[in-house]
């Protein structure tokens, strides 16, 4: 992949990350050491309805943090080096694949072979 692409991938990752944290923001989720953490109303569970809400709060965070994580993730694969390398058998993952999916961990050969 050229410098001019794998730069624009990397903004766009940037771009999504801040997105993310600021979602997790706004659901009352700060980042602790081990990650995000949400913090609890006292009275949050005194109704079905509260209860459900929270669940469905929960929800969103989780695949929220799951997101963040992802990004950084390929953050980290970029500074290191090792961006666009299938972490399963070592070859280059496919420009396309990575435009599609800058967070794609595996080429599209064992990512099937996982799904499976």
């Amino acid at each position: 992949m050229d410098e001019k692409k794998m730069q624009e991938i990397r903004a766009s990752l940037e771009e999504e990350k801040a997105s993310a944290e600021h979602q997790l923001s706004e659901y009352g989720a700060a980042v602790g050491e081990e990650g995000f953490e949400v913090s609890s109303n006292d009275g949050f569970a005194d109704s079905a309805q509260a209860t459900t809400e929270r669940s469905e709060v929960l929800g969103m965070v989780e695949r929220l943090q799951e997101t963040h994580g992802e990004i950084v993730a390929a953050l980290k694969r970029m500074d290191d080096g090792t961006y666009g390398i299938c972490e399963r058998c070592g070859k280059p993952i496919a420009d396309e694949r990575l435009e599609a999916r800058p967070t794609a961990r595996l080429c599209l050969e064992d990512q099937q072979v996982v799904n499976e």
